[in-house]
């Protein structure tokens, strides 16, 4: 017997949709949707729906921290100067010639070390505009690259949408990043094909006022930029390969530390992480509200409603899992948001349906990755940004953006109906 109505579950989504697109804060909107959803879908039942709000917050608070403590070694990477120099020293290597490869390669690499996208894009953007004026290639070509290849970095990453989905399938972080590497090297090659023939049409020039002005600041050496990533690497690959767990709330800030340390900044480590919780104090708020209505749709009969469906349409059940994480990141215009209310609300019913937790998990995270810039979300805006592209151009983008996620969520599905 469920607590709450497939309808108020639907109306409390709705409802917070609408807040977002009216700019109403996301968070908020979450929590919103999820008390008018809990009281409509139990007809009115006001203390059952906060203790279901309270315990699906409540849900999230192992990966809050974890997601707190990725802002150790975020911080390190960007305010040291290892991520910009990463993304240098791969544009160098591969040329002008190459250089949409490079931007995307650069931006995955970022992002799969534990970098958010949206600040993987910014990182990488001063570079790909220099080199897109020199080389004379257009703002769309720049941006797909760079947002395909996030995309591409972000599924193999520890990043919140990562830890949010391996907490809720009950699966181990390293062994879902590794799950998605093909995937992610498909959308990687999509990427590169899409940005090579946006760049044979008209579209924004790169204009002296697009760049920006160099600081004229020291960058670390290359093995120094490398070294807080692969630190992060080695300790979390303890566990499949020495069966040593290492959590990533300890993996990502000694990272995070060692980047510190072998740049020579240690002095600035206090900062730097400070600059880092900055950034992911609002990815961490948003994970409580979308735990509040993650909670209401968990108990309520929309999980079940979902599974007849299928066996309507006489559909297999593991279909449910990309199915899920494309809604839901359309929904929340968010990879985590809509990875982690997927992932919480279907774990359970895909399991149980027989599906692999690895695999599923795998398949929701690469489905999140297809519909989640859309416009009532801030990766939208702070990606058009990166590059000075106003809205209306930034809108031609979704569908090519959308091609990179389906790309990574098709060989998700294959890989998963061939190896299980």
């Amino acid at each position: 017997m469920y607590d709450f109505t497939t309808l108020g579950a639907i109306v409390g989504m709705v409802l917070a949709i609408v807040l977002i697109i009216k700019k109403f804060h996301p968070a908020y909107s979450l929590i919103i949707g999820a008390l008018v959803g809990g009281i409509l879908g139990s007809y009115g039942d006001l203390q059952l729906t906060v203790s279901t709000m309270m315990s699906g917050a409540g849900s999230m608070i192992t990966s809050v921290l974890r997601i707190m403590t990725s802002g150790i070694l975020a911080g390190a990477l960007i305010k040291s100067g290892s991520a910009e120099k990463i993304a240098q020293m791969i544009v160098t290597k591969l040329g002008s010639k190459r250089a949409l490869i490079a931007v995307a390669i650069a931006t995955m690499v970022i992002c799969a070390v534990g970098v958010f996208i949206d600040i993987a894009v910014i990182t990488v953007a001063p570079i790909a505009l220099a080199i897109g004026k020199e080389a004379g290639y257009n703002k769309q070509s720049l941006l797909i690259a760079m947002i395909g290849g996030g995309k591409a970095g972000n599924i193999i990453s520890p990043n919140p949408n990562t830890i949010a989905v391996s907490e809720s399938f009950g699966v181990d972080l390293t062994s879902l990043m590794v799950k998605n590497i093909l995937p992610a090297v498909c959308a990687l090659i999509v990427t590169v094909i899409l940005a090579n023939y946006l760049a044979g049409k008209d579209g924004q020039k790169v204009m002296d006022s697009d760049m920006e002005a160099n600081d004229a600041k020291e960058l670390p050496a290359s093995w120094q930029a490398f070294l807080g990533p692969l630190a992060v690497i080695v300790l979390l690959a303890l566990r499949p390969v020495a069966g040593i767990a290492i959590d990533p709330m300890i993996a990502l800030p000694v990272g995070g530390l060692v980047c510190t340390v072998a740049t020579g900044n240690w002095k600035h480590f206090e900062r730097y992480s400070e600059f880092g919780l900055s950034k992911v104090t609002g990815v961490s708020v948003l994970l409580l509200g979308t735990g509040t209505i993650a909670g209401i749709i968990k108990a309520s009969a929309l999980q079940g409603d979902v599974v007849n469906l299928l066996n309507v349409f006489h559909m297999p059940a593991f279909l449910l899992a990309p199915i899920a994480g494309i809604l839901m990141a359309g929904a929340t215009a968010s990879t985590t948001a809509g990875a982690t209310v997927a992932a919480q609300t279907f774990s359970n019913v895909l399991v149980s349906e027989g599906v692999n937790a690895l695999s599923a998990g795998a398949m929701i995270h690469a489905g999140a990755t297809v519909i989640d810039s859309l416009p009532h979300g801030s990766f939208f805006h702070a990606t058009g940004g990166a590059v000075n592209m106003n809205i209306s151009e930034r809108m031609k983008l979704i569908v090519f953006e959308a091609l990179v996620g389906m790309t990574s969520t098709i060989a998700a599905v294959l890989l998963y109906l061939v190896m299980g």
